[in-house]
């Protein structure tokens, strides 16, 4: 015969029950506001005093304009259509010719340079399917028994043996932009069959977003 649960057990499961309710919104709520102050951060150092002037003129009438939140918004807007515009001109030969001419320039200027063509090349790569082995592979880190998602950006190969080698990104999670490189053998990688977009769904949810079944032996070590 079951009893009822005591006061103290429904309570502790209502509270359960209402952070793990929660918690995904107040998750989705920090990341989105991250990227709106980031957006409108970029504006935000001509649209306050471009603000400022309009609500000077007319203060009765155009006094809102000077109010955090308007400038704020304003900067978010003028950001987004600004990345909108990045984008239709990227399309078209003259914004091609632009980009062109703004990384010559980026070029003769050595830490931007670097910093720009590797943050380039990464975003390019990660775009394209490498010759020879999956973009998004398993590999052993931290630890021999445990893996983490990977992608691999480059091959090499071991001075003196010819092994092939695999440079693979390693993001963290639920944060991607930052993570450890690591130099692993290709026969020690576990290739998946996931896109890129299914791996940062996979990263970034803490592995809720995932197929139900996935490899974890590399290839080497299914061999009886």
């Amino acid at each position: 015969m079951s009893t009822s649960a005591t006061p103290g057990k429904r309570l502790q499961r209502h509270f359960l029950t209402g952070l793990l309710t929660l918690l995904p919104i107040w998750l989705t709520w920090v990341v989105v506001k991250f990227v709106f102050v980031l957006l409108s951060d970029l504006s935000k150092p001509w649209v306050q005093p471009l603000s400022q002037r309009i609500a000077d003129v007319n203060p009765a009438m155009l006094g809102w304009f000077d109010d955090p939140w308007v400038q704020t918004a304003i900067a978010l807007l003028a950001t987004l259509l600004v990345i909108l515009l990045a984008g239709w001109l990227a399309r078209r030969v003259v914004g091609q010719q632009l980009l062109r001419w703004f990384e010559s320039l980026v070029a003769r200027v050595p830490l931007a340079s670097t910093i720009y063509g590797s943050a380039r090349k990464l975003l390019d790569i990660l775009q394209t399917k490498p010759d020879g082995v999956q973009r998004v592979v398993l590999i052993d880190f931290p630890h021999p028994q445990m893996k983490s998602v990977g992608f691999v950006t480059r091959l090499l190969r071991e001075e003196g043996t010819g092994r092939e080698l695999a440079a693979v990104y390693v993001p963290t999670t639920p944060n991607p932009t930052s993570g450890y490189l690591e130099v692993v053998p290709v026969e020690q990688m576990t290739p998946t069959d996931w896109t890129v977009d299914q791996a940062m769904s996979f990263i970034i949810s803490g592995g809720a977003v995932s197929p139900d079944s996935i490899p974890f032996a590399a290839p080497a070590a299914r061999q009886p």
